[in-house]
Formats: C-alpha cells, sequence, structure tokens
C-alpha cells in the first residue's frame, strides 16, 4: 500500500481543510522568537527525536530494525540503551500487549533546527515539565504474543516514540492508537504516522492544540507556568471544532497515583519525605509498566517542586550506568530506579530504601496495613510486597487522609477520585513546606530603591540557614499545615539535598534576572541623551556599547512590556547625535 493512499484515507489523516490543526499552523507565523522558516520535520523534532521499531533476532538478540524518520541521529550507546530498555525482562512474562515508559541519559549534545523558538515554549512551562538537555524518554508498546512461525515460537516486537517531553499520558495515549495498528500494516503505516506528526502545531503552553492522528484527532492543553497548581485548564472547545475531536486529554503528563500508590498507601507520607530529600529509592515490580508508573508517581508526588535528581522509571543490568548505580564502594545516589529483574534484589540491597510492589490491582479490598520492613528481610524479588527501610519519617502520619482513602476503596469510589485526593493531599503538603522558604528567599532580595541605574544592580543577600530556622518560629507550615513532628529536622535535612540545591539554584537566577530586568527599566526611564551630551564622546561611545550588551542580554529578561523598544530608542537617537563618522562604526557594532 503507498504512502500517499495511507495519507488520504487508510489511517494516515489527510490535512483537514479548515480544520483547528491547520488553523494552528496558520498562527506560527505569530509565535514569538521566530528566526527561519519552518523546515520538513522542524513540526515533528518539536515533538519527537525519533520513532524506533526493535524487535528480537536469533543471533543478535534485540536490534533496533527501523528509525523515522531516516536522518534522525542516535549513537551507538544510544541505540544500545534503547534496545534493552523496550523489552520487558524475560522474568516479566509480559504476554501480549504492554506500555510502559524508560529514560536514559542523551550520549552528544544536538540542536533542533528552531530550538531557539522551542527554548521559549520551555521557559513558558511549569518547572517540572521543562526538558532536561541531558535526558531522553522512550516511550514504549511492547507486543508479545505466540507465532509457530518463527523460531523462537513467539513475536516479539516494541514500537518506541524517542522525545525530549515527559508528556507521559499524551505519548502513552497516541502509542495506544498508532501501535495497534502498525504491527498489522509495518513501514509503509508508520510513515504515515510520522507524516501526520510533521503537520502538527508546535507544543506551545497555554494554547488547546487539536493534534490529527491516523484518522483521528486528539485534543490537548499543555501547562504554563501561570497555571495554579493542583488544577486542570477546562479544554477550550467550540461546536465546531469539537466535532472532529476523537479524543479530549484532561492531562498531558499526569499517571494514576492512586492506582500506583495503592499497594504502600499506608506510606504515602514517608514516601513523599524519601523522594522530598532524595533519597536513593529503589522500586522491585513484577513488569515494566508497574515499575515505571511507579517511579513516576513518585518523582510527581512533590510536585510542584521539581525532582532535581536522577529516575528511571525502567531499569536495567544491561543498562550503560548499571555499574555506576549498583557499585558498593561508594553510598548510594540520589537516584529513583525502577527495576523488574530479580537479578536487583541481591545487587541493591545495600540500598537504604526498598519499595516492593506486586500486581497492581484496583479491587474494592482495603489493602492490609503493611509495615515498615528491615532491608534484612528483603532477599528475593519475591519477598512480600511492602517499603523497606530503616528510615524514620520527620512528620506525623496524616490518618484522616489515609481513613478518607479507605473509605474510598470500601465506597468503590472511582479511582479518578480517588487520585485527586491524593494528589491534592501531596501538594497541599508540598506547599506547606515550601511557602516558607519561598518566603524568606524573597527576604533575600534588595529593596527596589537601592537600584540605580548608573550603578551595577546590587547582589542578592546570602541564604543563611541559621536566620531561616529562626524564621519558621513566627512563619513556619504551622500556619498551613495540620501535621505534626519536626518540620525543622526535616528542613535541615532537605537543606542539605540535590532537591534544594536545584530549586535554590533556580530560584537565584530568577532572582538575578529580575534585579537585571529592574536596572534596565531604571535605565531606560532616564534622559540617556541628555546625559551623553554632557560627556566626553569616549563616554557616550562605551555607554552605547554597554546599551548594545544591555540590548542583547534583555531578550531573556523578564522586563516590562515596551522595555526593549524605549532602549532601542535611546540607542539610536545618541548615536544620530554624534558625529557621521562614529555614526557609521556604531551602526556596524552589533544591530541596532
Amino acid at each position: 500500500m503507498s504512502l500517499r493512499k495511507l495519507e488520504e484515507g487508510d489511517g494516515g489523516s489527510a490535512d483537514l481543510g479548515g480544520s483547528p490543526a491547520a488553523e494552528e499552523r496558520q498562527q506560527e507565523d505569530l509565535l514569538p522568537g521566530r528566526r527561519l522558516p519552518l523546515l520538513p520535520w522542524d513540526r515533528f523534532s518539536a515533538w519527537l527525536h525519533c520513532v524506533c521499531v526493535v524487535g528480537f533476532d536469533l543471533e543478535l538478540g534485540q536490534a533496533v530494525e527501523v528509525i523515522y524518520p531516516q536522518h534522525a541521529k542516535l549513537t551507538d550507546k544510544e541505540k544500545t540503551n534503547i534496545c534493552y530498555l523496550s523489552f520487558p525482562d524475560s522474568n516479566s512474562g509480559c504476554l501480549g500487549d504492554t506500555q510502559f515508559c524508560f529514560r536514559f541519559r542523551q550520549s552528544s549534545s544536538r540542536k533542533a533546527s528552531w530550538h531557539c523558538l522551542l527554548d521559549q515554549f520551555d521557559r513558558d512551562l511549569p518547572i517540572y515539565l521543562k526538558k532536561d538537555p541531558a535526558y531522553y524518554y522512550g516511550y514504549v508498546y511492547f507486543r508479545q504474543v505466540q507465532d509457530k512461525t518463527l523460531k523462537r515460537g513467539y513475536f516479539q516486537k516494541s514500537l518506541v516514540l524517542i522525545s525530549k517531553l515527559p508528556y507521559i499520558h499524551f505519548f502513552h495515549t497516541v502509542l495506544g492508537k498508532i501501535a495497534p495498528e502498525y504491527f498489522e500494516k509495518n513501514e509503509p503505516f508508520l510513515e504515515a504516522v510520522c507524516s501526520d506528526i510533521d503537520r502538527w502545531p508546535p507544543p506551545v503552553p497555554g494554547r488547546t492544540l487539536h493534534l490529527p492522528i491516523v484518522g483521528i484527532v486528539i485534543k490537548v492543553r499543555i501547562p504554563t507556568f501561570r497555571d495554579k497548581p493542583g488544577t486542570t485548564q477546562v479544554l477550550q472547545s467550540t461546536p465546531q471544532t469539537d466535532t472532529l475531536v476523537s479524543i479530549a486529554l484532561p492531562t498531558v503528563h499526569e499517571v494514576d497515583l492512586f492506582r500506583c500508590f495503592l499497594p504502600v498507601f499506608f506510606h504515602i507520607q514517608m514516601l513523599w519525605e524519601l523522594v522530598l530529600l532524595g533519597e536513593p529509592l529503589v522500586v522491585m515490580a513484577p513488569s515494566p509498566s508497574e515499575s515505571s508508573e511507579t517511579v513516576l508517581a513518585l518523582v510527581s508526588c512533590i510536585s510542584p517542586l521539581k525532582y532535581y535528581s536522577d529516575f528511571r522509571p525502567y531499569f536495567t543490568i544491561h543498562d550503560s550506568e548499571f555499574k555506576e548505580y549498583t557499585t558498593r564502594t561508594q553510598t548510594p545516589p540520589s537516584v529513583i530506579l525502577g527495576v523488574t529483574n530479580p537479578f536487583f534484589a541481591k545487587t541493591l540491597q545495600h540500598w537504604p530504601h526498598i519499595i516492593r510492589i506486586g500486581d497492581i490491582k484496583l479491587s474494592g479490598e482495603v489493602p492490609k496495613q503493611v509495615k515498615v520492613k528491615k532491608l534484612k528481610n528483603l532477599k528475593t524479588l519475591d519477598s512480600k510486597p511492602g517499603v523497606y527501610t530503616s528510615y524514620k519519617p520527620y512528620l506525623n502520619r496524616d490518618e484522616e487522609t489515609i481513613k478518607q482513602l479507605q473509605k474510598g476503596v470500601q465506597q468503590k469510589r472511582p479511582a479518578e477520585a480517588q487520585s485527586i485526593i491524593l494528589r491534592r493531599y501531596f501538594l497541599e503538603l508540598t506547599q506547606s513546606f515550601i511557602i516558607p522558604l519561598e518566603r524568606y528567599v524573597a527576604s533575600l532580595m534588595p529593596l527596589q530603591k537601592s537600584i540605580s541605574p548608573w550603578k551595577s544592580p546590587p547582589q542578592l543577600k546570602s541564604f543563611s540557614q541559621d536566620e531561616f530556622i529562626k524564621s519558621l518560629e513566627k512563619a513556619g507550615p504551622q500556619l498551613t499545615s495540620k501535621l505534626k513532628g519536626d518540620w525543622i529536622g526535616l528542613y535541615r535535612h532537605f537543606l542539605k539535598s540535590y532537591n534544594f540545591d536545584g530549586w535554590f539554584r533556580t530560584r537565584r537566577k530568577e532572582m538575578t534576572q529580575k534585579l537585571e530586568a529592574l536596572h534596565l527599566e531604571a535605565l531606560c526611564n532616564e534622559d540617556l541623551l541628555f546625559w551623553s551630551q554632557k560627556h566626553t564622546e569616549v563616554e557616550t561611545v562605551d555607554l552605547v556599547l554597554k546599551l548594545k550588551d544591555k540590548l542583547a542580554e534583555g531578550e531573556n529578561l523578564p522586563v516590562e512590556t515596551g522595555t526593549m523598544e524605549k532602549l532601542q530608542m535611546h540607542i539610536d537617537s545618541i548615536i544620530l547625535a554624534l558625529p557621521e563618522d562614529l555614526q557609521g562604526i556604531l551602526i556596524k557594532t552589533g544591530s541596532t
């Protein structure tokens, strides 16, 4: 079957004339930051790095059979990681279809042809959804079925989407729609899928997007940093556009939180603390889908804080970081690993915190309270489900939330409603913890009246742990949380963690940029032409060069609307007042 036919009808979606997707593409010229016209595969690259097909060869083992688009670059190390991470471990016994997710290190740095625009989108995302330049996500649809015509007796193949975007639910949905049909129609169908994706509008945060693929339209909205945490924005809809929509996704990134935490929900308080503190944590599960979902649920439980350490939703003994992460010669690293191979029960038994989960099933039965077990009791992956650790939580358990969730299980409350309760609990806990830190860090900002246009911007005050701890007496988490416990001990531990280091570096950068923006605005409000007329030509030329530097830097600063235009007018008026020979030189020095 030809690619053309597929695009026009049999699965491939034609360019729905007058459709929302077509209108969105027409609006792309209005997007900020556009520098160059879009090239073929640019739209595809905004969503995916590539699509891989991984098969099993009797002689070679797992091998990448197909990469689309064909020009997509992967190093040999990346291909090897994709091969091993795209198949469940043999002991998982995953017959039929299985979906899961993995994350792996990028071997070399590459830039998309329109990376400036993608960086602009990234700036508008919440911190926990921003791309990590050092990592890729792999979204897998694995099929294993009996086939007597093959030597092994089984058909084993994975369709894998490789992306920088952590939009787990979205890509899970996309794969669920395209993979079953791909296994029947093979490569021509895959070409049609990639062709559809290359017609999608870019992933602009805050916009309702209509994404046509293989004859259906998926409607999504990517969150922005302006969204109120814990709320799901209503997708904009009109009767005209919604007649074409097949699926409207309420979220692009969230996992089924309650289903993931159900096996260990008596310990949600302790698990939140372990993730917050960046403690080494391993999830031992019967399958990659359960390991990956649980790891992603753990990482998301401290949202809207970003988890700054490494995490691997599915990790195998073939991973390129296996030796680095399993060595006994040093303390286990700050990382969350999801594993399924029984070998890890022995290899990682020196790790301080281990979660063992069985098959995740949603039943009407209330899970039995599983006590925290001592690590020495974990000998194999067949050990009973539970949390194996000697960690003692700083905070008391929230019995009210536990009872509410238990009651929901007994009353067969929908999983979505249970997840909302759990997500709200984690959000309120995280906010109660982070608000005192935000308040203290805001006090490190110099007063606006100390900003002079003729001096360098003032420096931020340095962070003092003692001052911060002292501030908790009057403005601590007790103002917003009913939970009792050793909050100060928790803060002291947190201040030594990767998560604090990452959070504070981000906040310090934002505040420094704010100071630079206020300084730039103060400069623009001065009569710079009048100043230049009272100073020498050398001083005036020096000012123009400094203003041009400010103009270049200002694109990344949170300045008031019209500030950059004002600055450009100042530069132009000062240059025009100079002698002609100097005008020519200064105009050539950078663009004005």
